[in-house]
């Protein structure tokens, strides 16, 4: 299929994993990307999503000997499919980036809720250099994302950007050196697995709905009444005032 799915320590990893293409993906993988993000979801031993690429590269992107002729349009909904609901996870999602991360594979990265790219990677939107058209979600989460004129500036251009110029415009949220990409995504998956996952749930409703324009006072208070009735703010008080790391068990609305 091209995907590996992994769990462990409270953190579920999809390895896109088709080296030979630059880990660029097919329908079928692009159709299976939600099955597994719902397996996750559900999944109460999985706190936190990592997805990354095998081999040292993330995702070249759609496999583009699937979308001669018009099948890039069909390809365009698959693909879109996998973002929204990549987008949709309820857990906190992140990244991990080296190598190439280009069309497709930087759709599903900006998707994520955060990225993390080691130093040499390379990062492209490229429908200009198909004569195709971006999709609309797509280009809407970028725009939200990096704004209006960076986003321009790569659907343009279609020219691959270093990590360095990606985080300065906001495209990233860390840079670090090659080789140490692994260990700050585990550590720093680490320390989201043991937050509470209410607050990160509310986090991400929230933030989303300001980051769309949508109203967002009715969330708040779901979720202040959620954080009411759950175990995570009594045992995030206690373990203050006992001076120990908290245990929070909070995994889903009742």
């Amino acid at each position: 299929m091209g995907l590996r799915c992994e769990v462990a320590d409270g953190v579920g990893t999809i390895t896109i994993d088709r080296p030979g293409k630059r880990n660029a993906m097919t329908a079928e993988m692009f159709g299976a990307l939600p099955r597994l993000l719902d397996g996750l979801a559900a999944d109460p031993g999985v706190r936190v999503l990592v997805l990354t690429g095998a081999d040292g590269d993330f995702c070249a992107g759609a496999d583009i000997s699937e979308l001669g002729g018009h099948g890039w349009r069909e390809g365009t909904g698959r693909s879109t499919a996998a973002e929204e609901a990549l987008a949709a996870f309820p857990k906190p999602s992140l990244a991990a980036i080296e190598g190439f991360c280009v069309g497709g594979g930087c759709q599903l990265a900006v998707a994520c809720d955060l990225r993390f790219a080691a130093d040499g990677a390379r990062f492209g939107i490229t429908p200009a250099k198909l004569g195709i058209v971006y999709p609309a979600a797509a280009t809407a989460r970028l725009v939200r994302l990096v704004g209006p004129s960076a986003a321009k500036y790569l659907l343009y251009s279609a020219d691959l950007v270093g990590a360095g110029h990606a985080l300065r415009v906001g495209l990233l949220d860390e840079v670090v050196p090659p080789g140490d990409l692994a260990a700050r995504v585990a550590a720093f998956a680490g320390t989201l697995a043991s937050r509470s996952l209410l607050t990160q749930r509310a986090t991400k409703d929230v933030v989303d709905a300001l980051a769309a324009g949508e109203p967002h006072d009715a969330k708040v208070g779901h979720w202040q009444d959620e954080a009411v009735r759950g175990p995570d703010a009594d045992e995030g008080v206690a373990a203050f005032l006992e001076r120990r790391a908290p245990g929070f068990t909070w995994t889903g609305p009742a």
